[in-house]
């Protein structure tokens, strides 16, 4: 196998169609195709939300896209079923492209020390004490002082919580716009808040809406820390350390918020052996 040796994210799915980085792509068939749609308001908050994503596996692996609630036709998931991966790779919908993307790198890359995973265990728990959870994990990855501000793109409470505790300030970045629990604005242009900012914590979601490769430009042009938390994606974004992405917190399925049970996060800072890779 070859090393990825450009940055783009279309750089990436074009050496995935090679074969350069595994098997032919046209050899490899999804064999389940499902969508996991969700409500959620925490005990104690005043808000909740929904969330919407396209799976599909390819042998142990499974790889997610997260879409608008709505957004996906119903007949997304039959065309996916028995389909193999350079055909979906191929497919009009952004959310089954990158869906496939991210089973064919799972299925190939896993997280694994190996390949630059550090696992993190998730305490079982509700739904908010996960939550909790998984934002000190994320924010973790952070490496700033107090007093310094940071783009949260794909806003999460509980993400702005930890952000709050560390003595840091935000940015609320998502396309929606509306407000936060706490009645903070939230801008909907990531990319022309970027810049009065000092790193950037993104959700793995821009893969589906196409504003990933903005702002890993943004954070590469002009020496940013970029961290990924990655439901969408968990097995592509850790393809970029080193190319604008600083860190990646990836959760594959089954999420946190499916299970008040034990789960695991694997956090990569591009120190491991394969990070990068």
């Amino acid at each position: 196998m070859t090393a990825l040796t450009d940055a783009s994210y279309d750089d990436l799915v074009d050496q995935v169609r090679a074969g350069a980085l595994g098997p032919e792509p046209g050899t490899l068939r999804v064999a389940v195709a499902f969508t996991t749609r969700q409500a959620v308001r925490h005990a104690g908050r005043g808000t909740g939300y929904r969330n919407e994503v396209l799976s599909l596996r390819l042998g142990e692996a499974v790889g997610s896209c997260a879409v608008e609630p709505g957004a996906l036709p119903d007949s997304a998931v039959e065309e996916c079923v028995g389909a193999d991966v350079a055909r979906l790779l191929e497919h009009p919908l952004p959310a089954v492209r990158v869906a496939a993307l991210d089973a064919y790198l799972m299925h190939v890359l896993p997280h694994t020390p190996a390949n630059g995973a550090r696992p993190v265990p998730l305490a079982a728990g509700s739904s908010l004490e996960k939550s909790r959870a998984r934002a000190q994990a994320v924010v973790g990855l952070l490496d700033l002082p107090p007093g310094a501000t940071v783009l949260v793109v794909g806003v999460v409470n509980s993400l702005l919580e930890v952000l709050r505790s560390r003595g840091l300030r935000y940015v609320p970045c998502d396309l929606k716009g509306g407000a936060t629990e706490w009645d903070e604005p939230v801008v909907a242009d990531a990319l022309a808040a970027a810049g009065r900012c000092d790193a950037l914590l993104v959700s793995g979601m821009t893969l589906g809406n196409g504003t990933f490769e903005p702002l890993r430009r943004h954070a590469l042009a002009h020496g940013k820390q970029l961290v990924m938390f990655a439901q969408t994606g968990s097995a592509v974004l850790p393809r970029f350390l080193g190319r604008g992405v600083s860190a990646v917190c990836a959760e594959p399925y089954p999420f946190f918020w499916l299970d008040g049970g034990p789960g695991v996060l694997h956090r990569y800072d591009g120190s491991c052996p394969g990070g990068g890779r």
